[in-house]
């Protein structure tokens, strides 16, 4: 047989080693993903960590309808604080608080020859519907003796009570009443200097209930 000429003699016998020396190769290289730097594996696993995470505390906090307390001074109408608080200044007062995104209450007071009322509307804001329900059972039960009101916020609840002191009488009435996660409270109080004696339970109580629907309406409205 004839020799083959010898640059195709080496082709022929390089071929296969570099065939093989390819395949070798390809063997011991890692794949792309493999060659990612392990800190970055680390990093991305971690962003993935954090983002669950923060949606599992994003979906486990609470919603808070109000998160913050509304004017107190406005929320009653001029209508209502001229037949409940005769001679008061409609603007009325508002209390300084610590914090006035939590708790604000304005207040109203005069005496109109011998007769005198104060009025007080406060709203308190808290976390949740469930601690707002919370203040609430426990309030009501500091104050037993009233009755619910139906139609007042989420609940509603009055009581009226009668003290006198020096032979002064003076009736006072308070309504509670639960939005979602806000509370509203409302005092209501009068005396007669010149008879001695209170307005009627029924007078106060149906003062006092007014007052607090004006400031529920209030309340929802700044919600909506």
């Amino acid at each position: 047989m004839r020799s083959l000429p010898l640059p195709l003699a080496l082709t022929a016998r390089l071929s296969p080693v570099a065939v093989l020396a390819c395949a070798g190769w390809a063997l011991t290289t890692p794949a792309a993903s493999d060659t990612q730097d392990p800190a970055a594996k680390d990093t991305t696993t971690q962003t993935q960590s954090e983002q669950s995470a923060s949606g599992e505390s994003e979906a486990s906090a609470p919603k808070k309808t109000y998160a913050s307390a509304p004017a107190p001074c406005t929320s009653v109408t001029t209508k209502t604080i001229t037949a409940l608080v005769p001679g008061a200044k409609k603007a009325g007062k508002e209390i300084p608080s610590t914090d006035a995104d939590v708790r604000r209450t304005c207040s109203w007071n005069a005496l109109k020859e011998y007769d005198y009322r104060w009025l007080d509307v406060s709203f308190e804001i808290t976390e949740s519907d469930d601690a707002a329900e919370k203040s609430y059972r426990s309030r009501v039960s500091d104050k037993s003796g009233g009755g619910a009101v139906p139609g007042l916020g989420d609940e509603g609840y009055s009581v009226v009570n009668l003290t006198t002191e020096d032979k002064q009488q003076t009736r006072e009435g308070v309504v509670l009443a639960r939005v979602n996660n806000a509370l509203v409270i409302v005092t209501y109080n009068g005396s007669d200097f010149e008879s001695k004696k209170a307005p009627a339970t029924d007078v106060i109580n149906k003062g006092a209930i007014k007052a607090a629907k004006d400031a529920v309406a209030a309340l929802q409205k700044q919600s909506g």
